[in-house]
């Protein structure tokens, strides 16, 4: 399995554009958090802004038609606001952390990336027509399909953890890194502020997009073994990816909605208590996402196993 796993590896990273996908992401990490990047002095006057957002809060809450929702959110950022101020924490944004956090938004890339490593792993055996020497091996198709698979879900480890670690020693570099030690603040319902690592907060939002990005990854895969030919398979894989997300919002019209794939795909919402739509868990998410997943695996295994490859 092992000797499989490594084959597929050397397929991917002896082609030139793996090379170029990873040279455009590093590049497009580094222009970004320039662009991103507050003006200077950004950080001097952030204790007046706050102050200035605890006392127009106070404000808000007057307002006797405000929601019960609305107004414990304003309570809890008050409290949040006012505990920076105690304790001389500046607002992550404008730090190391708010640059790695915002980084994450490009998580899409290595999506987009490995959906085209993903659209021509199986359809491209067809279209170069390796796949007769492939099958020819005492390996299974079984193992076979899943050394495809590991290689495909490696190379989009691989992508992330290059992006994560170019997005801290940018933004480490544009705000310094003596904010590394920023906790990451919550508030209760008591009203209560407790200090989290903002290094598990960081990891937390990369982990819930990978959750995503496998998803979408597994979806094309699953594609990849429907279709002959690569190019046709990276197309439709790209679509659906980039048509999910409208689809969704369509969808999410009616009470059935919240049963399609993209609209249980980014789980990050859960980390603020606010799902995108309502009776809608983090629970129900999950169970869903397993469900798809197990559906796109096992229709992968079904269509490889049962395609004839005489032709």
């Amino acid at each position: 399995m092992l000797n499989l796993i490594q084959n597929e590896q050397m397929k991917i990273y002896r082609r030139l554009r793996t090379w170029i996908m990873a040279l455009l992401l590093i590049v497009i990490v580094v222009m970004a958090a320039l662009v991103s990047r507050p003006g200077t002095g950004a950080n001097d006057n952030w204790k007046a802004r706050a102050a200035d957002t605890i006392e127009h809060n106070k404000k808000e809450l007057e307002n006797p038609g405000l929601p019960d929702k609305f107004k414990q959110k304003l309570k809890e950022d008050m409290v949040i606001q006012q505990y920076m101020l105690d304790h001389n924490y500046p607002p992550a944004e404008n730090t190391l952390w708010g640059g790695a956090l915002r980084a994450s938004g490009l998580i899409i890339l290595v999506t987009l990336f490995t959906v085209i490593i993903a659209g021509d792993m199986v359809a491209g055996e067809f279209t170069w027509g390796t796949i007769k020497l492939l099958l020819i091996r005492p390996a299974s198709r079984a193992k076979i399909l899943f050394a495809k698979y590991v290689t495909t879900l490696l190379f989009a480890a691989t992508l992330l953890i290059l992006m994560f670690i170019t997005s801290i020693i940018v933004n480490g570099f544009l705000y310094g890194f003596q904010s590394i030690n920023l906790p990451h603040l919550t508030a209760d319902a008591a009203g209560q502020v407790h200090e989290g690592s903002m290094l598990v907060y960081t990891f937390a939002t990369y982990g819930l997009k990978l959750i995503e990005l496998v998803m979408i990854v597994t979806l094309a895969f699953m594609i990849s073994t429907v279709f002959r030919s690569s190019s046709l398979a990276i197309g439709i894989s790209i679509f659906i990816m980039f048509a999910g997300q409208i689809i969704t919002m369509l969808l999410l019209r009616y009470s059935w909605g919240k049963y399609f794939l993209f609209a249980n795909t980014d789980l990050t919402p859960y980390l603020e208590g606010q799902p995108i739509a309502e009776g809608m868990t983090l629970g129900f998410s999950i169970t869903v996402l397993v469900i798809y997943f197990l559906l796109f695996n096992l229709l992968s295994w079904e269509i490889f196993r049962r395609r004839d490859v005489a032709a």
